[in-house]
């Protein structure tokens, strides 16, 4: 066998050019070498046609020989042939028949099956053919021909006694001027000549078998390096720059479906009882290191979550770095298959692990998500393409309506990872998403009252202490609310008095009886500011292209008032936020950290809405404040049913900062809540004062002192 394999290896020889421009790959066989350009001049009695075609036997032979992989080894040799010869020739050579050719038939036996012994050799081979590609993008048609069309119309001054496969090259030994048509008439041409023969796919074959295939086939073996060379080929491969290239990739090949039908198996690979934790923990996968990071916590699912979302990942990168043309139709592949046809009945299922499941996996991939088609494909999966304002009695036509209403859902954890959806959602630079949820219901401002001018200063506003919800009840009460703050003097030309009216409003409107976080170290208010800092000034980045106003459209006293409706979206959150004292602390984290994520976007609006606590409102409407000013009057009154309740609000406290063991105590929900607002309420505080707009809302002011305001 040895001797065999070694007689294999003896049995080629070198590659030579022609001055023709014709490659020969001959195999030497027993009988001595005969290629007709590397031996004498065959014997007159021989035509040159049926010469030619010998030669062309000896290519096709030497492709059945590694198909068959007889003699053993045959199939390494083959392929490591060609991509040495392909790799060291300077003249092009791909465009002509009698290389190609060969070429697709040796693609045809790659990437097909996978764990091959021959892996290796077959990924050299397609990194030589996309770096040929790539220097001269117009040889991709002759690669990916496939087996459609490989016999061209025959002269009908050819002898009907010459072989098939040297009429199949007759008139094809020069170059061809442009890729073949391969639409619909254009086949209907080259059927109608009677000479013409056609070689058909075999049914079932899907398509052609040819270089897309084959990298798609490597990139799922379980070789690391062979398939990361694969991913890096198919990603030089959709990169080329030649619009032509790029169209005949989209509409001539299979490479966004293969791409995205191994995505789709990824995911169905997922077991559907994951864990919303565990997905939301997994990070740090990408499609260059697609296995799940050693020092994670294990779980049941880890590695197929891993290898779903590390190809995601590669999606991702390859419409980045794809031409325009892939880029657009690879996201629309996979906006149509993954989201649309699998995702969304997932989503919209009556099972609730169902529902849990693909919700984390949505935001997982969300999370993920970075190229401007995607985002783009997924932005108007989950909202829609023509934002309108909403009506209260609108029902939940759309997905976007039913995932509010998720976030409202009986399971409480259905909605924390709803809400996670929308909260990555809101980081996304897509202006249609904070458009959508938020912008398109405030635009107008409805919610202000008509009738009366808009007041100069905030001292002109309404006072808290005037709002029958902040004190009706608790006028005999043993419990008071903190102080109002002093009359602020005249505004200074800066604007900060303003900015200080707002900030205290949030800082005093919890109570100093239900205040723990002055007896704790590291629990102040400017630990929020220097967050809120970073976390405006990458907002604010984010949001300058789209170029917002500076601040609101005037009303116009005049103007009859109109309903006013927040949208699914607020009202969702503001009724969250209005239970807060009787949820469970898990969700109202979620649901104050998505709040804050709004109040974080520099629009005039959303500052006038979340975040003015003196906004002259129109009857019947609320804003953020209002319901806090709410439930604090809620609270009032539940306070005086729980005993030391001081006493147990700081235990609680420390409970949930880890300093003391947990133990179960009474009115536990209340006492959790009431951390949760005092927090919050604090960290608009320090949102408010770095980015109220004194001037306009990209005002940056820098942030205060430790201990002042």
């Amino acid at each position: 066998m040895e001797q065999h394999h070694g007689d294999t290896e003896k049995s080629f020889m070198k590659a030579r050019v022609h001055p023709c421009g014709q490659l020969h790959c001959c195999l030497i066989l027993r009988n001595g070498p005969s290629c007709s350009h590397l031996q004498q001049p065959p014997p007159r009695s021989v035509s040159s046609h049926q010469q030619r075609g010998k030669s062309l036997h000896r290519q096709d032979y030497n492709s059945l020989k590694a198909q068959m992989m007889y003699p053993p080894g045959m199939r390494q040799q083959v392929f490591q042939f060609f991509s040495k010869v392909l790799a060291q020739v300077q003249h092009p050579l791909l465009h002509y028949l009698n290389v190609h050719r060969p070429v697709q038939k040796l693609l045809r036996l790659g990437g097909t099956v996978p764990g091959s012994q021959t892996e290796k050799e077959e990924v050299q081979f397609t990194t030589v053919l996309c770096s040929k590609i790539q220097q001269d993008p117009a040889l991709l048609t002759y690669i990916l021909e496939g087996k459609k069309i490989v016999r061209r119309k025959k002269s009908f001054k050819e002898p009907t006694t010459l072989p098939r496969e040297a009429a199949s090259i007759q008139d094809k030994d020069h170059p061809r001027s442009k890729a073949p048509d391969m639409s619909p008439c254009g086949a209907r041409a080259l059927s109608a000549q009677p000479p013409a023969e056609t070689e058909e796919e075999p049914d079932g074959a899907a398509g052609e078998s040819n270089l897309i295939t084959s990298l798609v086939g490597l990139c799922k073996s379980k070789k690391g390096r062979v398939a990361l060379k694969a991913q890096e080929n198919l990603l030089l491969l959709v990169s080329v720059a030649s619009p032509a290239a790029a169209t005949y990739l989209v509409q001539s090949s299979p490479c966004c479906a293969a791409v995205v039908e191994h995505l789709c198996q990824l995911y169905q690979s997922v077991p559907p009882f994951l864990d919303p934790a565990d997905v939301a923990a997994l990070e740090g996968v990408s499609w260059r290191l697609p296995s799940a990071p050693s020092d994670e916590a294990s779980f049941p699912g880890k590695d197929t979550l891993a290898a779903f979302l590390g190809w995601f990942d590669y999606c991702d990168h390859l419409i980045t770095e794809a031409h325009m043309v892939v880029a657009d139709a690879l996201a629309k592949a996979v906006a149509e298959k993954l989201f649309v046809e699998i995702l969304q009945p997932h989503l919209l299922h009556v099972s609730e692990q169902s529902v849990l499941t693909s919700t984390a996996l949505l935001t997982a991939m969300l999370r993920q998500l970075r190229s401007p088609a995607l985002l783009r494909e997924a932005v108007a999966f989950l909202l829609g393409t023509d934002p309108q304002p909403a009506a209260p009695d609108d029902g939940p036509r759309t997905l976007c309506a039913h995932l509010i209403g998720h976030c409202d859902h009986l399971s409480d954890e259905i909605s924390i990872t709803t809400l996670r959806l929308f909260e990555e959602l809101l980081q996304k630079p897509h202006e249609q998403v904070i458009r959508s949820l938020v912008l398109c219901n405030l635009e107008g401002r409805h919610y202000v009252a008509r009738g009366s001018p808009e007041p100069e200063s905030y001292e002109d506003t309404l006072d808290l202490e005037e709002d029958p919800y902040f004190t009706d009840g608790f006028l005999n009460s043993s419990f008071q609310h903190s102080a109002k703050p002093p009359p602020a003097p005249a505004t200074n030309s800066d604007g900060k008095t303003a900015v200080t009216e707002i900030v205290n409003s949030f800082l005093c409107l919890v109570p100093e009886e239900a205040k723990t976080s002055a007896f704790l170290e590291e629990t102040g208010y400017d630990t929020y500011v220097h967050d809120a800092y970073g976390l405006f000034q990458e907002c604010s980045s984010r949001v300058a292209p789209w170029g917002w106003p500076l601040g609101p459209t005037p009303l116009d006293p005049h103007e009859p008032e109109q309903p006013f409706f927040e949208g699914h979206f607020l009202r969702m959150l503001f009724d969250r936020m209005s239970r807060i004292l009787e949820q469970p602390y898990s969700l109202n984290l979620q649901v104050t950290s998505v709040l804050s994520r709004l109040a974080l976007f520099p629009h005039p609006l959303i500052h006038e809405y979340l975040l003015d606590p003196y906004i002259n409102l129109a009857p019947g409407c609320r804003s953020l404040f209002s319901v806090l000013v709410r439930v604090i009057g809620d609270l009032m009154q539940r306070i005086q049913r729980v005993p030391q309740f001081p006493g147990k609000l700081l235990l609680v406290r420390k409970q949930l900062m880890g300093q003391v063991p947990g133990e179960q105590l009474d009115h536990q929900t209340l006492l959790q809540g009431v951390v949760v607002l005092e927090e919050f309420c604090k960290e608009l505080a320090a949102i408010a004062f770095v980015k109220f707009p004194p001037h306009g809302p990209h005002l940056h002011l820098p942030p205060p002192r430790e201990g002042h305001v």
